[in-house]
C-alpha cells in the first residue's frame, strides 16, 4: 500500500526526526530573548503545564512533556536557579517533591504566552486550518504507531 506513494525520503525523515520542531524551538528561543525573557522552549513546556496545574510531581511533568527523569531534574534545577519554580517536599512522602511556580514564574505567563502565540503565527503563516488539522491527525497517527 505505501509503495504507491512517491515519497521524498529525505524530506519525510527530516520532518519526522525533528527538523521542524528544532526550527520552531530556535525561533521561539530567539523571540523570548528579544522580549527580555531568558527561558528556553523546554522551560516553556514546563511553565505551560504549571500555569494550568501548579504543585505537581516531577513525574507528572515528565509524563506531560515526554522528558526522562534526568532531563527533567536538570530542567527544574535550572528553573530553580532562575527563581521560576521551587521544589517543596511532599508531606506524605518525603521522597517526592512538588514543583511550584514562584511569583516570578507566575508573572511570566502573560508575556510568554503572547510571544509563543506570535511565534506560532509566524510558523503557521500560509497554512490553512484544514491543512493544520490534517497534519495534526497524521502526526498523531504516526506517533501512536511507533510510541513505546
Amino acid at each position: 500500500m505505501i509503495e504507491q506513494f512517491n515519497f521524498d525520503m529525505r524530506l519525510i525523515f527530516a520532518i519526522l526526526n525533528g527538523k521542524v520542531s528544532a526550527a520552531i524551538n530556535r525561533k521561539l528561543s530567539r523571540n523570548f530573548r528579544q522580549n527580555g525573557m531568558e527561558i528556553t522552549p523546554e522551560q516553556w513546556t514546563v511553565l505551560i503545564f504549571l500555569w494550568e496545574k501548579d504543585g505537581v510531581t516531577q513525574q507528572e511533568l515528565c509524563n506531560a512533556t515526554f522528558k526522562d527523569k534526568p532531563s527533567m531534574t536538570r530542567l527544574i534545577d535550572n528553573m530553580e536557579r532562575q527563581h521560576l519554580v521551587v521544589r517543596i517536599s511532599d508531606k506524605k512522602d518525603r521522597r517526592t517533591n512538588q514543583i511550584h511556580l514562584t511569583k516570578d514564574g507566575r508573572e511570566l505567563e502573560t508575556k510568554a504566552r503572547r510571544v509563543a502565540n506570535q511565534t506560532l503565527k509566524e510558523a503557521l503563516k500560509g497554512v490553512k486550518l484544514e491543512e493544520l488539522s490534517v497534519g495534526q491527525e497524521l502526526l498523531k497517527k504516526i506517533f501512536f504507531n511507533i510510541k513505546d
